[in-house]
């Protein structure tokens, strides 16, 4: 195996445990440079050591970790009628419903106006979706705005995820046919908190793009390119499908196929998505 194929295979492992770069970083002992260099290829061989650190850190043996997860090579070749082979799905609005409901709860705990502390949210958001600023930065900078002593978003949102299960069981028959990935905009730790609390599900992701860990949100250029690299496909190969009409339109420049979910319609939503994901004959 390569350093690139390495880096990748790591970077897979990482994301299948639900951690955060930092995250090993911490459990496996290792740097932040050193694990971010190692995944994008930059360390050609790195140490035995460095590599079963990061095998315990995501629970699983050496030979698994440096094999090439041979089960799921038969998916490569599938395509759908429309010529997609992966598919990226988008989290809030598609997988689990919007969060309305965390801000109509964070309302009601505070004491804020509702209109005020949605505004607020948005100030800052895509700040901490790119990993610009830290949650605890956004949570002192969101307490601030709506005028209370503190504030935990990550605590009001996880404990008011609503699964979209239809979508969700979806994801898993999509799983099994074709390779799949998520691309989402979303703050950090919030993704893999979601994974290992069940709130997503617990299957093989080929490709997981965390706005946070990559700092760049969608519609931005940059985070379709990241993707498109990580799905290792040509663009044309390649369906969204996201609950935004301009982050479809911007994956449609990119060269993607694109499909709009609608979170307040999900049985007539989910339909077309499996319409859409019919293998090819």
């Amino acid at each position: 195996m390569d350093e690139k194929s390495l880096g990748k295979q790591l970077q897979s492992m990482r994301l299948d445990a639900g951690l955060t770069q930092q995250q090993l970083c911490h459990k496996a002992n290792i740097s932040f440079s050193t694990l971010t260099k190692i995944e994008r290829g930059a360390i050609k061989s790195p140490s035995i050591f460095t590599v079963l650190a990061i095998a315990n850190a995501v629970g699983v043996g050496l030979d698994e970790l440096l094999g090439n997860r041979a089960a799921h090579a038969g998916r490569l070749l599938k395509k759908t009628k429309s010529g997609n082979s992966f598919i990226f799905f988008d989290v809030n609005g598609c997988l689990v419903h919007f969060y309305q409901r965390a801000f109509a709860k964070l309302a009601e705990a505070t004491g804020a106006p509702s209109d005020l502390v949605e505004t607020a949210f948005w100030h800052y958001n895509d700040e901490a979706c790119k990993g610009a600023i830290s949650i605890a930065e956004f949570n002192n900078k969101l307490a601030k705005k709506i005028g209370v002593d503190g504030v935990r978003w990550q605590d009001f949102y996880l404990e008011n995820v609503e699964p979209i299960v239809k979508m969700q069981d979806t994801l898993k028959w999509a799983s099994e046919h074709y390779r799949v990935g998520l691309l989402t905009n979303i703050m950090p730790g919030l993704l893999g908190s979601m994974r290992k609390n069940g709130q997503l599900p617990n299957i093989h992701y080929d490709a997981i793009v965390d706005s946070s860990e990559v700092a760049a949100v969608k519609p931005e250029p940059e985070i379709f390119e990241i993707a498109r690299d990580k799905a290792g496909v040509p663009a044309n190969q390649i369906l969204l499908i996201d609950d935004s009409r301009v982050n479809l339109m911007a994956a449609e420049k990119q060269g993607w196929h694109t499909l709009w979910f609608d979170d307040s319609r999900v049985e007539e939503s989910t339909k077309r998505v499996l319409s859409a994901l019919q293998p090819a004959d």
